[in-house]
């Protein structure tokens, strides 16, 4: 076992470089088995669940090569339908490989998956998705089993906006026949490069980005070379550790686009943030001000951010407000931000963080953003923070101890 350990109060300056998007890359992992040849993937974050993912695949028969952050992916000798189920199981994203299967072969089985247990997920909209398709769907003892003869084109509306669903509905219709309309389509930016994968593979999508998708199925996609767009939850999060140490860093490889919620409220708390063509620079000092966060699907505040601008709102001037609508446990960093002296009060959905000192303190990483947070906690408080349990923080952060030492901070990842 490994853990970070930090000390604190070291203000940061300098440049970090944002990788690749885990939750762009996963998906667009699995999609590239529809290709007819191979297909090279770049900027592709160095990750646990990449790992994963990327095993899954090779034991369905892919050829995969890695190099750095690049992927070269074979899928032509492709002969199994099922993912594995103990690789299933320690990542979210291995149920991509329904509707990859589904479309490629009329055939997919794997376990419920695995990944963070921030909340009850449901893949109910995803096998609504594939029925309307014209699959039928089994589910037994926790293993799903997909099948159609045919997928047709059909009218899907999603009663919640979910990023999943949305974007296995999208993959298996690629492939079907006619025309499928999802109304209530998630918009997040992985959304957007996914289809436009797809698209360049030989599918045909318009919509994408707004609540209504349209998707013409195609008989054949082929190989392509696609870069990655860049992780905004990791950019956001370099860009709180520097507002937590009152610093001064420039967060290279950003859309700026993807993150305006943040620098909206960055914007708020009296941080300054000019952005550039080629990230953001954000400046910060003491004087924070105290601001309300809604967590919503994009283009609202993202509920991966929450956690982190819950250690960033610790050091503000009075009592601030978060109110979580996405996930039910999302909360769980709170108390071991309490060991650190933070003073947070829950009420439902609700987090009401009052200003106060951060010391350091033994806490461990509940799921992947919520070690994150302690991380920057641990980068504002006064003496030694262990921050323990951190694969959780592996499967989002390419060597995060790495990049924020290169700006500064004092923090090291150790054996136990």
């Amino acid at each position: 076992m490994e853990k970070y350990v930090i000390e604190g109060l070291n203000s940061l300056a300098g440049e970090i470089k944002v990788g690749g998007a885990k939750n762009a890359a996963l998906p667009i992992i699995a999609a590239s088995l529809l290709a007819d040849s191979e297909v090279i993937l770049t900027d592709i974050p160095r990750l646990r669940d990449v790992t994963n993912l990327c095993s899954i695949i090779r034991d369905m028969g892919a050829k995969v090569e890695t190099n750095k952050n690049q992927i070269t992916i074979d899928p032509r000798l492709v002969n199994k339908t099922e993912a594995d189920h103990n690789l299933a199981r320690k990542l979210r994203a291995s149920y991509y490989i329904l509707g990859v299967m589904l479309a490629k072969s009329g055939h997919a089985r794997t376990t419920l998956p695995g990944g963070c247990n921030i909340g009850n997920r449901p893949i109910d909209l995803h096998l609504k998705g594939f029925r309307a398709l014209g699959a039928e769907v089994n589910l037994d003892h926790g293993v799903v089993d997909v099948k159609a003869n045919k997928l047709s084109g059909a009218d899907i509306y999603l009663d919640y906006p979910s990023v999943g669903a949305t974007i296995n509905i999208m993959i298996a219709a690629s492939r079907a026949e006619g025309q499928t309309i999802i109304e209530n389509a998630a918009r997040e930016p992985e959304i957007v490069d996914l289809a436009n994968f797809l698209t360049v593979m030989g599918a045909k999508i318009k919509g994408v980005g707004t609540d209504i998708i349209k998707i013409e199925g195609v008989d054949e996609m082929h190989g392509v070379e696609h870069r990655i767009i860049p992780d905004r939850i990791e950019a956001g999060t370099y860009m709180i550790a520097s507002a937590i140490t009152a610093g001064d860093v420039f967060v290279r490889n950003v859309l700026t686009e993807h993150v305006k919620p943040l620098i909206a409220k960055m914007h708020e708390m009296g941080i300054v943030v000019e952005e550039d063509i080629a990230g953001v620079r954000v400046k910060a000092t003491k004087d924070l001000k105290a601001v309300d966060v809604k967590t919503l699907p994009y283009p609202g505040f993202p509920t991966d951010m929450q956690s982190q601008m819950m250690a960033l709102l610790t050091q503000a001037d009075e009592t601030s407000l978060i109110i979580e609508t996405v996930w039910e446990n999302r909360f769980m960093h709170v108390d071991e931000l309490k060991r650190m002296g933070a003073n947070i009060k829950i009420d439902g959905h609700s987090a009401l963080i009052k200003p106060g000192r951060l010391s350091g303190a033994e806490v461990k990483a509940t799921d992947l953003r919520a070690g994150a947070a302690l991380i920057l906690a641990g980068l504002a408080a006064e003496g030694q923070t262990e921050v323990r349990d951190i694969y959780h923080v592996e499967r989002g952060y390419e060597n995060i101890e790495k990049k924020l030492s290169q700006v500064g901070a004092s923090i090291n990842k150790v054996s136990e």
